[in-house]
């Protein structure tokens, strides 16, 4: 009957260590969280969903911009015909 006491004992003593454990890894980890999000504001980091608009903003600034120079390129050839035809 002692033996089976020691053993209850023993399974009680670890399981709060394991509990103890798991509360102090939630501590660090919001310790550590809190820090980095802390040194990220000072460094003044863009966050993610930003990062993403912008990138997708300066692809479809490139894409305009694409389809204007073709659309200026078009017209002056529109209008050198058209000179040429004066001319001529």
């Amino acid at each position: 009957m002692s033996q089976n006491r020691v053993f209850d004992d023993f399974a009680r003593l670890v399981t709060d260590a394991s509990e103890m454990a798991q509360g102090v890894r939630r501590e660090a980890e919001t310790a550590m969280k809190s820090q980095l999000e802390r040194l990220l504001a000072t460094m003044d980091v863009v966050p993610r969903e930003e990062f993403e608009a912008v990138k997708q903003m300066a692809a479809k600034a490139r894409d305009d911009n694409k389809k204007l120079s073709q659309r200026v390129a078009a017209l002056e050839a529109v209008i050198a015909g058209m000179s040429k035809s004066s001319s001529g």
